[in-house]
C-alpha cells in the first residue's frame, strides 16, 4: 500500500504547476514541475527551519521517492512553491505538511537567495519556526526524523549525504545570524 501510495503521490508531484521565474525572481511563466525539473526552469522554493521547545532542529532524511535528492539527509523542511501562492503561503503548507502538524504558527521570513547550480535554479527564501506540537511526518516526504540540537546537527554535517541546497542555505542561515548579532552588539 505504502509503495502505491508513493507512486501516486510522485506523480501528483510532477505535474504540480510552478511559476517560472527570472533572474530577479519575477514570474515570466508556468510549467509542470517535471518539466521545469527535465528543463532545468529558475522557480521559488521555501526552507523552514524548524526546532522544538528546547531549541532542537528537525532533522529528516528525504524518502528515495523524492524527485530532487532522494534519501538525502535535510535540516529544513519545506519545498517548491505552486503557480500563484506566495512565499508565506508555502513555507506554512510545507512546513505543516512535512512535519504533519495543523495550526503551526506561521514561519517567519529571514531572507532570500538564488540557488545555481549546473543542474538547478531557484530563488529559495528562507524561515524559521517553532513547533511545540508532536510531529508526524508525512511518509511520503520523510523517511527518518529527529529533533537534534545545533551541536549534533554540526557534528553530522561531514558525516551524514546532506541535500546540497539545503547545506547552502544552512551556510547563509549561520552568516546572517553572525551579521545580525554583530547588529545588535553595535546599536
Amino acid at each position: 500500500m505504502h509503495v502505491l501510495l508513493d507512486v501516486r503521490m510522485a506523480d501528483l508531484s510532477a505535474d504540480e504547476v510552478l511559476d517560472i521565474v527570472d533572474e530577479h525572481d519575477q514570474v515570466v511563466g508556468q510549467a509542470p514541475r517535471k518539466d521545469v525539473y527535465a528543463r532545468k526552469l529558475r522557480h521559488r522554493c521555501v526552507f523552514v527551519l524548524a526546532s522544538d521547545a528546547g531549541g532542537r532542529v528537525f532533522v529528516h532524511r528525504r524518502t528515495a521517492q523524492k524527485l530532487v535528492f532522494p534519501s538525502l539527509y535535510d535540516m529544513f523542511v519545506g519545498g517548491v512553491v505552486g503557480a500563484g501562492e506566495s512565499y508565506d503561503e508555502a513555507a506554512l503548507r510545507e512546513a505543516e505538511e512535512e512535519l504533519g502538524v495543523s495550526g503551526l504558527a506561521a514561519p517567519v521570513p529571514l531572507f532570500k537567495f538564488l540557488y545555481e547550480t549546473a543542474d538547478h535554479s531557484w530563488w529559495s527564501a528562507v524561515y524559521e519556526v517553532r513547533c511545540t506540537l508532536a510531529v508526524d511526518p508525512q511518509v511520503e516526504e520523510v523517511a527518518w526524523h529527529a529533533f537534534l540540537t545545533v551541536e549534533e546537527l554540526e557534528s553530522r554535517l561531514p558525516e551524514w549525504a546532506w541535500v546540497p541546497d539545503g547545506l547552502e542555505a544552512y551556510r547563509r542561515l549561520l552568516a546572517w545570524r553572525a551579521v545580525q548579532a554583530d547588529r545588535r552588539t553595535t546599536s
